[in-house]
C-alpha cells in the first residue's frame, strides 16, 4: 500500500468479504486516488485487478477468535498510516451471525482504539443513500452508481459471467464508505 499523508479510509467489514478503501490523501476525491483492499475466499477472485484494486485469500482458522484476529491484524496492517477511519455500521434488520459479526468487527474497533487511530461508523442507508440517492438501494444500483461515477464497470472486468456479489459488492461499499469519510471531513456535497 501506498503509505501518503493524511490517508483515510473506509471498511466494509464483515466475516467473508470485508474490503477497504483508502484515499491518499489528495484534494481530490476519485478512483485513481484510491487504493482497494478485500479478502474473499473465491482463489479467482485474489490478485491485483487494474492499479489498485488487491485481492487476498482469507486466512485459515481453527476457531472463531483467530478468525477475527486475522481479519482484524489484515485490516489493522492497511489502515496503520491513515489518519482516520471510518467503518460501515450494522445493518440492524440482518439475519444469520448478526453475533459473530458483532463479535467480529468488535476486535477490529478494539485494535484502532488501542492504536488511537480516530474511527468512526457510518449507517449502511448513509452509504447507499451518498452513492444512489436512496437509502435503501440494492447491490445492482450501488454498482451501477458506481460505474456512473468511476467509469470502472467492476462486474464486467471481474464477473462477466455471473451476478454482481462480493468482492464486487464490497469494493462499491468501500468506496463509498471512504467517500462518506471524505465528504465529512471537507464538508462538502455529493
Amino acid at each position: 500500500m501506498s503509505k501518503h499523508y493524511n490517508a483515510i479510509a473506509g471498511i466494509d467489514y464483515s466475516l467473508t468479504g470485508p474490503a477497504i478503501c483508502v484515499h491518499n490523501g489528495v484534494d481530490e476525491f476519485n478512483f485513481d486516488n484510491c487504493e482497494f483492499f478485500y479478502l474473499c475466499g473465491t482463489k479467482k477472485y485474489t490478485g491485483k485487478w487494474l492499479h489498485n484494486i488487491n485481492g487476498e485469500s482469507l486466512s485459515e482458522w481453527n476457531e472463531s477468535c483467530e478468525r477475527y484476529e486475522s481479519i482484524a491484524d489484515w485490516a489493522l496492517d492497511i489502515v496503520m498510516a491513515c489518519t482516520e477511519v471510518v467503518v460501515e455500521d450494522y445493518a440492524y434488520g440482518a439475519k444469520g451471525k448478526v453475533f459473530h459479526i458483532a463479535e467480529n468487527t468488535g476486535v477490529l474497533k478494539y485494535k484502532l482504539y488501542q492504536r488511537s487511530i480516530p474511527t468512526g461508523v457510518v449507517s449502511p442507508t448513509h452509504v447507499k443513500k451518498l452513492a444512489t440517492g436512496k437509502g435503501n438501494a440494492n447491490k445492482e444500483a450501488m454498482h451501477d452508481a458506481f460505474f456512473d461515477e468511476t467509469g470502472i464497470n467492476l462486474k464486467v472486468l471481474m464477473a462477466p459471467d455471473k451476478k454482481i456479489s462480493s468482492p464486487i459488492t464490497d469494493i462499491v461499499d468501500s468506496y463509498y464508505i471512504c467517500k462518506y469519510l471524505y465528504q465529512n471531513i471537507n464538508q462538502t456535497q455529493p
